[in-house]
Formats: C-alpha cells, sequence, structure tokens
C-alpha cells in the first residue's frame, strides 16, 4: 500500500489520474535546438508544449518522451539560430503612434523646417478638412533642426487659422500651436491678449513683445493638447482596428509583453476600452500593460480616481495597473532635472515636489496601483527614490523610466527598495557631432555619459529594456537592434565612436533585460518571460544565434517565427 500510495502521489506530481499506472503525457509541440531560458544563463536541449505551457524544458531524450507520432509537432531548430524566450518592451507609445498616424501628419526627422511649412502642414490641413475633422493633429519634428528656425504660431495662421493646429516634436516634449489653439486653451484671448503666461511643469516661449510665439516645452504641450477635440479624433472602433496594426508590429519584432506609456493620450478611456474590447474578442495575443498619466497641471486626486477606475478595463491579457507622471523633461535639450546645473545655469523643469510624489506613490500603491515615472536628470532620479522609498511600498515595483543619470549612492537605494528601472538601452549611443554639442551644455559629471546600463546589474538594481517608440533618436525599435547598442554602445549605421564604454553589458545581461526582467516589472514573471517548466509558451525562433555571432551583425538577426501561449503567430 505504501509503494501504490508513492505512485498515486508521483502521477499527480506529473498530472496524471491513475493510481496504478502513469498515463504517456502527449506534447502539442516539441522543439529541439539551442535554447536560451533566461533562468540563470541555462542553455537546454529541448522543451515540450501541451495547452499553451512548458510541460517540459531539459535534454532532448527527455523532450522525446513526449512526442506521439501524428499528435506532436516537432521542429529541430538545431544549427539554424537560437531558440530564447519572446521579448518585452517596457515603454513605448505604440497606441498614440498609430492612433496619431490614423487622424494625423508623421513628420519624418529629416524634414526641414521650410518643407514643414510649405508641403507638410498644408497637406496636414487638407488631410483634416477632407474628412471633416477638429482639429489638424501631427507629430515627429526634429527638435535639434528645428530650434535653429522655430516656426511661429503666425506662419502656422497663414496656412491655417480656423481650426486649431498641433504638432508635437519627435520625442512628444515640445509642440507647436497655432493661434486659434493657444485661444480655447486660455493662453491667449483673439485679440492677441496674454491670459495665461505659464503652466506648471512646462514653458510657454513668449515673443519679443511679450506673447506667446506658439512654441510650447513640457507640460504646457500636454496642457493645451488638452483642449483639442479629442472625442471627434478617435472612436474606438478606430483604436481597435489599430491595436491590430500594435499587434503585428510588436509580433513581427518579438514582443510578447508591452507597457503602454500613455494610455490616456486622448485625456479619454478610449483606448482603455479599445483594448477590452478587442481581448475579450480573442484577438489579442500578447500582454499589454496600460498607464494613466497625470500632469502636473491636473487635480491630482480626481485624476487618481480616474486611473483607480480604469482598472475595471482590465481581462486575460490587459493589465491597466499603472499610474504615468513625467519628473522632468530631457537632458540633452536642457530640461531634464540635474545637479551641478547646465553650464547655463539652468537646473531644468521639475514637474512635482517631493512631497507631492511621495502623497501620490502612497494614495497609488494603497489602490494597487503601481507608479511609472519619466525621469532624466540625476536630481529627478534622487527626489522620486526619496518618494517611493518613504510613501510607497515595496512589492510594488515602483519604477524609474529612461533614466539619463544616476548618483551612485542612489543605485543601493533602489535595490534595497525593490525600485525597478526601465531603460532606453537604445539610446546608449551618439554621433560625434551630438557628443560634442553634449559637452557644450552639460556639466563635465554628466557630459560623457548617458542612460546607464552595467551600473544596474552591479547593484542589484531591476532594469529592463524599453524603446520609448516612436521617440527613437533614430535608434532601432527591434530587440536585437536594441541588444548590439548594449554591447557595443554604437548604432551600427553612424560609424561614430563608443559611448560609455565603462557601462557596456553581456549578450545574456542584455536577454535579461529584454525578457525576464520585463515580466518581472509587469508582474508577469510565474507565467511568463522565461523558458521554465508551467509558464506559457511564448518564445522566438531567431534567425541567428545572437550568443555567438560577432556582435556587429546582432542587429541584423530577426524572429523567424514568434509564438504565443504554444500558438505561432507571426513567421516569416
Amino acid at each position: 500500500m505504501k509503494f501504490l500510495a508513492s505512485i498515486a502521489v508521483i502521477c499527480v506530481i506529473i498530472g496524471t489520474c491513475t493510481l496504478a499506472s502513469c498515463q504517456k503525457i502527449v506534447a502539442d509541440l516539441v522543439v529541439y535546438g539551442k535554447i536560451f531560458t533566461a533562468e540563470e544563463n541555462r542553455i537546454v536541449e529541448a522543451f515540450a508544449v501541451k495547452n499553451g505551457k512548458y510541460i517540459y524544458v531539459g535534454d532532448k531524450k527527455g523532450a522525446k518522451s513526449f512526442i506521439e507520432r501524428g499528435k506532436t509537432e516537432v521542429i529541430d531548430y538545431n544549427g539554424k539560430g537560437l531558440v530564447m524566450p519572446s521579448c518585452g518592451n517596457g515603454h513605448a507609445h505604440y497606441l498614440s503612434a498609430y492612433a496619431i498616424e490614423s487622424f494625423g501628419t508623421i513628420i519624418n526627422m529629416e524634414d526641414s523646417v521650410d518643407k514643414f511649412l510649405t508641403e507638410i502642414v498644408p497637406a496636414a490641413v487638407k488631410k483634416a478638412k477632407s474628412t471633416g475633422a477638429k482639429a489638424v493633429y501631427g507629430t515627429g519634428w526634429n527638435t535639434m533642426e528645428f530650434l535653429k528656425n522655430m516656426p511661429t504660431r503666425q506662419q502656422l495662421d497663414a496656412i491655417c487659422s480656423d481650426i486649431p493646429m498641433y504638432f508635437s516634436d519627435e520625442e512628444g516634449h515640445k509642440a507647436i500651436a497655432n493661434t486659434i489653439l493657444l485661444v480655447n486653451a486660455g493662453i491667449m484671448d483673439k485679440n492677441g491678449k496674454v491670459l495665461k503666461s505659464e503652466v506648471r511643469g512646462g514653458e510657454i516661449v513668449m515673443d519679443s513683445d511679450g506673447t506667446p510665439t506658439g512654441y510650447l516645452k513640457e507640460q504646457a504641450q500636454n496642457y493645451v493638447r488638452s483642449f483639442l477635440d479629442n472625442e471627434s479624433l478617435y472612436s474606438v472602433d478606430m483604436a481597435k482596428a489599430d491595436l491590430k496594426k500594435v499587434e503585428k508590429t510588436l509580433l513581427e519584432k518579438g514582443y510578447t509583453m508591452y507597457l503602454d506609456g500613455f494610455s490616456s493620450y486622448l485625456f479619454n478611456d478610449t483606448y482603455y476600452r479599445a483594448a477590452k474590447q478587442f481581448d475579450n474578442a480573442g484577438e489579442m495575443n500578447f500582454i499589454l500593460g496600460m498607464s494613466y498619466e497625470i500632469e502636473s497641471w491636473m487635480d491630482v486626486d480626481s485624476a487618481l480616481e480616474k486611473a483607480r477606475d480604469a482598472k475595471k478595463f482590465a481581462s486575460t491579457h490587459v493589465k491597466p495597473n499603472w499610474i504615468k507622471l513625467f519628473m522632468d523633461g530631457t537632458v540633452e535639450t536642457g530640461t531634464g532635472f540635474i545637479e551641478p546645473l547646465y553650464l547655463d545655469g539652468n537646473q531644468g523643469i521639475p514637474n512635482w515636489t517631493e512631497e507631492e510624489l511621495t502623497n501620490i506613490t502612497r494614495k497609488a500603491n494603497e489602490n494597487g496601483i503601481t507608479m511609472h515615472v519619466h525621469v532624466m536628470g540625476n536630481k529627478g532620479v534622487n527626489r522620486l527614490v526619496n518618494a517611493f522609498i518613504n510613501g510607497g511600498k515595496n512589492e510594488m515595483r515602483n519604477t524609474l523610466v529612461h533614466v539619463y543619470g544616476v548618483n551612485q549612492s542612489d543605485y543601493r537605494r533602489m535595490a534595497e527598495n525593490n525600485i525597478y528601472v526601465t531603460e532606453g538601452m537604445l539610446w546608449h549611443h551618439a554621433t560625434d557631432d551630438l557628443q560634442a554639442d553634449l559637452l557644450k551644455i552639460l556639466p563635465e559629471e554628466l557630459a560623457d555619459k548617458g542612460y546607464p546600463m552595467k551600473s544596474y546589474f552591479d547593484n542589484g538594481v531591476m532594469v529592463s529594456s524599453h524603446s520609448d517608440f516612436p521617440a527613437l533618436s533614430g535608434s532601432p525599435d527591434d530587440p536585437f537592434g536594441i541588444m548590439e547598442i548594449m554591447l557595443t554602445g554604437v548604432y551600427y549605421p553612424e560609424k561614430s565612436k563608443a559611448w560609455w564604454t565603462e557601462e557596456l553589458i553581456t549578450r545574456e545581461q542584455a536577454i535579461t533585460a529584454l525578457t525576464i526582467n520585463v515580466a518581472k516589472q509587469m508582474f508577469l514573471e510565474k507565467e511568463r518571460g522565461s523558458i521554465s517548466t508551467g509558464k506559457f509558451a511564448d518564445f522566438l525562433l531567431v534567425d541567428k544565434d545572437v550568443l555567438t555571432c560577432p556582435e556587429t551583425e546582432i542587429h541584423s538577426a530577426k524572429p523567424a517565427a514568434t509564438y504565443f501561449e504554444g500558438k505561432k503567430v507571426f513567421s516569416l
């Protein structure tokens, strides 16, 4: 009887239900190859999948026992490349980017100010008027190029003065507006009288005559954008159609986990409603994290209530569990909050006090919402780390996003308090010209540095990778282009000298940041992010072995196939 009891226990463990014998488990899929599990850098020979989950991970001999002819699909990927977990993108803006493409205009980084005024804006106006849109909307202009000859509201008015016009830069931190939009936002009246000269956390740039030029920085541009007729611009049906495009983009790049950086971009719940409907219809083949953005000019308690309310849109693959804030701007354009000061004496634009951040963090975490905060400058990082420690709960994995600079003492505090970072590791490069430009504006301590990588691993800080699409600064958006930059400090088309080589990381660390660490950031590590028994079978067949190929060839790797929950959802 003791023997039969032992057999019964063993059978329960492996999933059978007979007392005296164990029936063979037949897998739906078995994969052979060089398999990187992202679990302690393990490499195995095979795995088996049943009902969308891994039931075996190990050697080839062990996997063969799960095969039954005619019932099990077998993929032998030996010698063809690498098998690895599918990737995650810890912060990007695919939803808003595809939305703007649907109802607005995308401007290329290479487009000049002259082309913008003579071709792009007139075409955008024509498109808007032909569809009956109540606003002209665009994004993508090159900040560094436009700063040399910034267009004015008067120049926009000369093209169109009866419909509000809004054009943001490629980073989404600056914008240009025409007069009617400034009037609608209460910045000025139609006679030119200035009614509002500042917006907290931003700047309304003024002309020499004391009136707005139409150029808006940081939170000022978000504030003005909120006065567009966003409800009429974009419907739930349009959003669902764009979600299909987003899904296609993610899967062909190898992403099956994605945290959207601004899910209330249109200052409503359109994206949330669309995502839930899309998933409930059985069409979503990735995990979507959603964040509700709270601006520094908003009533915080009211915005927090909306963020809490957004959790009602949760579904199997939709996780609306984050709040997004802007701590500061960008270091490269002088609005990141830094210490010491910029060479011109400026310190950047902080949007929140430490007390405010602490209170928001406390309220968010108490309601089961994780903080997801844009911060670039080292002074901003320090303020935010203080707030997370004093107001937050360690188990909530409050996250710093982008992070250009970190004080050495803050790495230790981040690790000790389970503060996460999702880093723009794709930005760990710079052209020789940009490196020279940064030396002109930044203090010596920051001028030849930016976007740390190795220091996070060395100090035990949980760090994931993100692309921030479409704010790419000319960088790649796919995992393997990002991976190459993590290893080399160079973006291959630029042929520039490597950037901050002390912060370069290993191939295994890069894959860790792209896979299991994104899963941890999104509270998914028990079910996704690595190839491990019991987890969902989300994996890639990569057409190149990125663990051994020359570093300078990693960027050319791509998924030959992407699998989500054991199902092939993309293939070349």
